[in-house]
């Protein structure tokens, strides 16, 4: 049995779904934290399994998540439907919950966080409540883990039995009942081809939905027929079509909550948040306060706790690379294979793990933003901004997620609803700083500018902000010209952060660095070790200058010339940055036989402080990885563009980096 877990978005969704299948998938206060179907088997029941799709408003085919519910729906036929409402923001939440009891599926209503209504004084008669919407309904608190159960045992019960929707007019009469029958006669054997509830295909036809409207496989004759009653009911209501709908619906809702809900009082909670929302969203303080806050975090991670944790990694990795590396002396094992382990594997992947603290320490703070509700407000004090280069403040989380990961960036963009704010954003998201490049970034700035080290990670980032603003405003007067969406979120009340919640995200950002360094990293620092050692006859080089690396490196230099640094190593190191960011640094590593604490001295052989910040530059703006590079080609579903992006990342790149080094050659 299949369930599709169906909510509006920040009700609770993904709470709900890691308390029914026990899985860890990430909790966050704000909107649209699932950009794609995750599936589970439930807790106890065998072969039982729920879809988490993501949150959506109304079934309406505007946005990807939306079509990505509706398809998931209809394509694959579930066996029930578990609906999650926000039970303290009933009468919003109910107008989802209306389009999914018109699609006919066994379905059941999950009342969330009815412990926050009655503890600020309001009630549901859920039994008369349940009557008269004609779906079976169960109170829960998911973050408390109650009434889980008892939903889980409804919605298997519900679906066994084949319990469907009672048929409920949502209007008695009038223009837009009798609109609705007349549709729902005219195409019931076409939606009954299609599997599909008559009433749900009629009320999509009258919504304009092109997909609903071409699967059903209507005549002329039958397509003028129905276009002539929607005309007659705009003409009778007085309104356009999908507002008489909207209309029905929310005239329903207000009758069904008037008899059924005791409203709340303001919560605490919400008067906390409003409170806070004075200063952190003030029209002057707002900007400057996120700045500060960003700030203090890069301090913390970079000079403090996560620099500290660092040293103490590298110096353990570095006391165990000299006890295997005495061990293999003493068994007196293969020079070959002794200068694999030791120079390729333990050189490379070694450089890049004592690089992980940095990593959980920065992930720890944006996870604490991001439960608290912070991350929402900053995209509604972005929207302004964000507008002035053609996209709304929407736009703002996908790039937020980007200095994590660039790939659930790119992902993050399905929220998007229009398409030309979909693609731009996704142009946009890898100039924003992922944590693949801190190690890059952690050496470097170790290297040559170690009194200010914060301040040069934060003007690192600010540059990939502000690169990004700058190929925005030429891309919305080429490219991409058009006006952004109209911006609409809601914001979460402010919550203390869930200490779970925090630890699983740190872990899902270790676990995925520590795979990649034993995977990726692993697999490219044998590379380069082989290619290093070998020359072109595949004999072993007494001086790697002559290795086959070398070779390849050599012909690429010659590129990176005007930005200062044309050293083969470096060449080679960027090509090896393609597959993950963090095998710049173990490259680097390898191909000069050092360990990280020795790096940085090698490191001033290779680069002067100036070149250094050319360096940095490049390795900011050019393209990032490969699982990158595949989730936009994914996205885009266009070959030809995704290499247009590289393409321009690259071009960026250099030529951010090129007069960067210009100009400070001008100064200094």
């Amino acid at each position: 049995m299949i369930f599709a877990l169906v909510g509006n978005q920040n009700c609770g969704k993904t709470t709900l779904f890691n308390q029914l299948t026990g899985s860890n998938q990430h909790v966050g206060n704000f909107p649209g934290v699932t950009v794609d179907q995750k599936v589970g088997e439930i807790h106890n029941q065998k072969n039982v399994s729920v879809v988490d799709l993501p949150g959506i408003y109304s079934i309406r085919p505007y946005t990807n998540e939306e079509i990505v519910t509706r398809d998931f729906i209809l394509n694959n036929k579930p066996d029930g439907i578990i609906n999650i409402v926000d039970a303290t923001n009933i009468e919003r939440n109910l107008y989802l919950t209306l389009q999914l009891i018109e699609m006919g599926i066994p379905m059941v209503l999950a009342l969330n966080m009815m412990d926050e209504v009655r503890g600020n004084g309001g009630t549901i008669d859920i039994g008369k409540m349940s009557g008269k919407l004609g779906i079976p309904i169960v109170p829960i608190s998911a973050s408390k883990n109650e009434g889980i159960d008892e939903l889980i045992d409804k919605i298997i019960s519900t679906s066994k039995n084949k319990i469907y929707p009672n048929k409920i007019d949502f209007c008695e009469s009038g223009p837009v009942h009798r609109c609705i029958h007349a549709v729902s006669h005219l195409v019931e054997d076409h939606a009954e081809n299609c599997g599909m509830s008559s009433r749900f295909a009629a009320t999509k036809i009258i919504e304009g939905d092109s997909d609903i409207i071409s699967k059903l496989e209507l005549n002329q004759n039958e397509l003028e027929m129905i276009e002539h009653s929607i005309v007659e009911m705009e003409t009778e209501h007085d309104m356009d079509r999908n507002a008489a709908l909207a209309d029905m619906r929310y005239s329903f809702i207000e009758k069904v909550c008037e008899n059924t809900v005791v409203k709340c009082k303001e919560s605490k909670e919400h008067v906390r948040s409003v409170k806070i929302d004075n200063v952190l969203t003030n029209k002057f303080l707002a900007i400057p306060i996120f700045l500060g806050i960003m700030f203090t975090i890069f301090w913390l991670t970079f000079n403090i706790i996560g620099a500290s944790l660092s040293d103490l990694l590298a110096l353990g990795i570095t006391a165990l690379t000299d006890i295997v590396d005495a061990g293999l002396t003493k068994y007196g094992i293969n020079p070959i294979v002794h200068s694999l382990v030791i120079d390729g594997v333990f050189a490379g992947v070694g450089s890049v793990l004592s690089f992980l603290p940095l990593i959980v320490t920065l992930f720890f703070f944006l996870s604490i933003l991001e439960d608290t509700g912070y991350m929402a407000r900053v995209a509604f004090v972005m929207d302004k901004l964000m507008r002035k280069i053609g996209l709304s403040g929407r736009s703002f989380v996908p790039m937020l997620i980007g200095f994590g990961c660039t790939v659930p960036a790119v992902m993050a963009t399905r929220t998007l609803p229009s398409d030309r704010d979909r693609k731009m954003t996704i142009m946009l998201t890898p100039f924003m700083s992922c944590s693949a490049k801190i190690p890059i970034y952690a050496v470097f700035t170790a290297a040559f500018f170690a009194r200010y080290q914060a301040l040069v990670m934060i003007g690192l980032y600010v540059t990939g902000i502000l690169t990004g603003i700058l190929v925005a405003l030429i891309s919305n007067r080429t490219a991409f010209r058009g006006k952004p969406v109209p911006f609409v979120m809601e914001l979460p009340n402010y919550r203390f952060p869930s200490a779970k919640s925090v630890v699983l995200l740190m872990w899902d950002k270790a676990r995925d660095f520590i795979q990649k360094a034993f995977t990726v990293i692993f697999i490219a620092t044998v590379i380069i070790w082989f290619l290093q050692t070998f020359d072109s006859r595949l004999n072993v080089v007494s001086d790697s200058a002559n290795s086959l690396l070398a070779m390849v490196g050599k012909l690429i230099a010659p590129i990176f010339t005007p930005l200062g640094f044309d050293d083969w190593r470096v060449s080679t190191a960027l090509i090896t940055g393609f597959t993950a960011k963090e095998a710049v640094i173990s490259t680097m590593s390898v191909l000069t036989g050092t360990t990280i604490d020795n790096l940085n001295t090698t490191l001033s052989s290779l680069f002067s402080p100036l070149t250094a910040v050319s360096f940095l530059v490049f390795t900011l703006l050019y393209t990032p990885c490969i699982a990158a590079v595949a989730a936009i080609r994914r996205e885009l579903n266009s070959r030809l563009q995704t290499v247009a992006i590289v393409v321009l990342q690259c071009g960026v790149a250099w030529g951010a980096a090129f007069i960067i080094y210009k100009l400070c050659s001008l100064i200094f």
